[in-house]
């Protein structure tokens, strides 16, 4: 490294370990590598902190009480020059510290009550970047990537599910919350899908129980909860939708995408520009008879091949690197530092943007 090292200390305020967290893992463990000092400040008992490697350090908050008090106490005795924030409870009380450079990843979209006094935001798509209105800070798009999974404990998912060789799969990744649209999928694959294909979902989530009262005794619908082969599961599913109602960045697509599945997304933020140009299909949000026409066609004509002359779809997943996303990351890091030196830190808008708002 040419440049000085950097101490960084990253925020994500999640139980959970799913996308957003799961960027900010690699990017830290990344970093670190790279010769920064990296830390990552969460719950005590999140999964995030068994999923960190032994070069970055996890710090963790017991209770949420105080909370951004309590990280900008542990931002200041590190010494952080940068200070990232993960999902909005954690760009939130990354605003709130004013010694270090505050920058902040959209994973979901821009809030101006968790975001309008950061430093810097990362977009992780260019439509996030054309509708930050009047936000004055320093903005960059830079493209999450697919973060490699453990899959030691892989199994075969096509015989788990009892499946003959010529049986169809369909499947679905993410968290089973209203955004992900896993009840559109469900209703357009009951309606339209041949009679003996399967849908798989993994996932866990709060909607769990609605999707299997959706899924009303369907032995075709099988919600399988959280796994940790995706990969191997992708390998072994026939086509892979999203119904998302909306995406800003979905992981699981570009897992589907870096496994060759064939794929369908509804027209979410985020897959509208990765699926730009590649051979997948995209349907209107909520178009349940729209979605299921789709699902029906696509099978029908990838059984129109006999499975071993299947292959798989080439998509162009190079916008999604790494080592670049990396580096430019980095880089971003220091224009805004570079940017704060030269101005005031600017004071909240509370008035205009309703900083201080849950």
């Amino acid at each position: 490294m040419t440049a000085a090292p950097l101490t960084i200390v990253h925020a994500v305020f999640s139980s959970r370990l799913a996308g957003g967290e799961r960027h900010c893992v690699d990017l830290a463990q990344a970093q670190a590598a790279m010769g920064h000092r990296v830390h990552i400040v969460g719950p005590a008992r999140s999964a995030v902190r068994h999923a960190v490697g032994p070069n970055v350090q996890y710090h963790g908050i017991a209770l949420p009480l105080a909370r951004g008090m309590r990280f900008r106490r542990i931002v200041e005795k590190l010494g952080a020059a940068i200070c990232h924030g993960h999902l909005g409870p954690a760009c939130k009380a990354v605003a709130q510290v004013m010694s270090a450079t505050r920058i902040g990843t959209l994973h979901v979209g821009y809030k101006a009550h968790h975001h309008a006094t950061m430093d810097g935001l990362i977009c992780v798509n260019s439509a996030q970047r054309a509708r930050l209105g009047d936000y004055g800070g320093e903005a960059k798009v830079i493209f999450n990537w697919a973060p490699q999974r453990d899959e030691s404990d892989a199994g075969d998912l096509r015989a788990e599910l009892g499946l003959r060789h010529d049986q169809m799969l369909v499947g679905s990744l993410g968290r089973l919350n209203q955004a992900k649209g896993m009840d559109f999928l469900i209703a357009a694959f009951r309606a339209k899908a041949p009679a003996d294909a399967v849908l798989a979902i993994l996932g866990e989530g709060e909607e769990m129980g609605a999707l299997q009262r959706l899924a009303d005794g369907d032995p075709r619908v099988r919600l399988l909860g959280f796994r940790s082969d995706v990969n191997a599961a992708l390998g072994a599913m026939d086509l892979f939708v999203s119904a998302s109602r909306e995406e800003a960045f979905p992981l699981a697509i570009l897992e589907a995408m870096r496994a060759g599945v064939p794929v369908i997304s509804s027209a979410t933020q985020g897959p509208l520009e990765m699926l730009a140009g590649q051979p997948a299909q995209i349907v209107p949000i909520g178009d349940v008879p729209a979605l299921g026409e789709a699902i029906a066609a696509t099978l029908e004509r990838i059984g129109a091949l006999p499975r071993a002359q299947r292959r798989p779809v080439a998509y162009d997943v190079s916008a999604y690197d790494r080592t670049t996303a990396v580096a430019r990351t980095i880089a971003f890091y220091r224009q805004v530092t570079a940017q704060r030196r030269t101005h005031a830190v600017p004071e909240p808008r509370r008035a205009a943007s309703g900083i201080g708002h849950a």
